[in-house]
């Protein structure tokens, strides 16, 4: 499915518990590969930062069940800079379009310390579009999101699910390679978060794997669950 030129994936959240967990690891091993960028059995580090506008469209847009919404974030892996990424995830109801560009370490660098400017003669849309946001719109950093992700991929129908466990929220700063960065967790229960993400249809094999499982569809965002722990101990 297609909107304004975008290429749109379904996606399903939803929370479960540990033995929940504990199953349906055991299945998906057995079905489908682990994701190419996992360093070991856990899977790899994502750290996001993530921006906002000064009326915290993108908080409120989620919060009020807005239906077309869209995100900007910067996003790191394993705590290494050798690759940074400045992507756009827009949402139109269920389904999700998430566009990427890589930026260097001087322009995140630049970016952080209040200087946008050096974002002025890249020539990718999404480059340009979040240079407005930081010049015209007043965007800023507002949050750190930080978890490990265990990604299982299915070809057939371009399916990926993910565990996102240990989910935390930088309290202490906005940079992502601070290192006396303190991390809270943002989830006490013991629950982890599964995504569902696929094109146009879920191949009868992953169905039944999922199938037994009481699974719940939630409203999950982990931008807000983690803007709401640092807006509790982190003032701007």
């Amino acid at each position: 499915m297609h909107i304004q030129g975008k290429r749109l994936r379904h996606e399903f959240k939803y929370y479960i518990h540990l033995h929940e967990y504990i199953t349906l690891r055991h299945k998906m091993t057995s079905y489908m590969g682990m994701d190419e960028h996992s360093i070991n059995g856990e899977g790899y580090g994502i750290r996001s930062l993530y921006f906002d506008g000064p009326h915290n469209h993108s908080l409120h847009d989620k919060n009020n069940g807005i239906f077309n919404r869209e995100k900007y974030r910067i996003r790191i892996y394993n705590g290494s800079d050798n690759r940074i990424t400045l992507e756009r995830k827009s949402k139109y109801g269920d389904y999700v379009n998430k566009e990427a560009a890589p930026i260097s370490r001087n322009e995140y660098d630049a970016i952080l310390s209040g200087n946008p400017e050096v974002l002025s003669h890249r020539e990718i849309p999404l480059i340009r579009d979040f240079y407005h946001a930081l010049t015209q719109r007043a965007f800023r950093p507002t949050a750190i999101v930080d978890y490990i992700r265990e990604a299982y991929v299915y070809e057939q129908g371009n399916v990926r699910i993910t565990f996102d466990k240990k989910l935390s929220a930088g309290i202490n700063t906005y940079d992502l390679f601070d290192t006396n960065l303190v991390l809270k967790e943002a989830i006490t229960e013991p629950v982890t978060i599964m995504e569902v993400k696929f094109d146009a249809f879920i191949p009868f094999a992953i169905r039944k794997l999922l199938q037994p499982a009481e699974l719940v569809r939630s409203s999950i965002s982990k931008y807000v669950i983690c803007r709401e722990v640092n807006n509790n101990h982190f003032k701007e």
